[in-house]
């Protein structure tokens, strides 16, 4: 059965982790509906490419433009099934948004299926929802989980981690692990 999830993405959202994530849950026949805080449909957010170079941080290219198709502004989360948070540097502002910190807390209220990666962990924080859980996330994002009250759930950076209706995992070389383990969590079933 179909689901209607939630993407929450901002300008400088991390290129993979929101193209990927997108596409995948189309193409396995779910609705995604991708809103950002002041724009509308048909609008774009900048993405940024994080890439591991062999410098002390990952480094930052310019991305493609990411175009939105829902308006943030008509948003219920009681409507949607599940909420997809990506990374990138859009978590840092978005958790300054009010409404976006009280639709990451409707979702967690009602139980629904939150997958989050690499650094949107930094917005599950600041929503306070992570009290108690075990999280992973980009490792620059550990002190902020453990800030939270979480655990943080130090693993290898293509592996992801399910605690009940959370599923995080470090950056965008999780994506097949992730994107399963979040297919898992919705009662997602694909045959072969």
């Amino acid at each position: 059965m179909a689901k209607k999830l939630l993407m929450l993405v901002g300008d400088y959202v991390e290129d993979y982790e929101v193209m990927v994530p997108f596409q995948a849950l189309l193409a396995v026949g779910h609705q995604v509906d991708a809103v950002c805080p002041g724009k509308k449909a048909g609008e774009w957010v900048a993405t940024a490419i994080h890439d591991f170079d062999g410098a002390q941080t990952y480094s930052e290219k310019p991305g493609h433009r990411f175009t939105l198709n829902r308006d943030f502004d008509a948003v219920d989360s009681a409507a949607y099934d599940g909420l997809v948070v990506p990374g990138g540097r859009a978590p840092e502002y978005l958790r300054m948004d009010e409404r976006v910190l009280v639709i990451v807390q409707q979702f967690n209220a009602a139980a629904k299926p939150i997958a989050a990666i690499c650094h949107g962990a930094q917005l599950l924080a600041a929503a306070g929802v992570l009290q108690g859980r075990t999280c992973s996330a980009y490792p620059a994002c550990a002190a902020e989980v453990r800030l939270a009250g979480g655990k943080y759930a130090d693993i290898a950076i293509d592996q992801a981690h399910t605690d009940g209706n959370l599923v995080t995992a470090p950056a965008w070389p999780a994506h097949p692990v992730w994107i399963a383990q979040f297919l898992a969590v919705l009662g997602t079933r694909i045959q072969h």
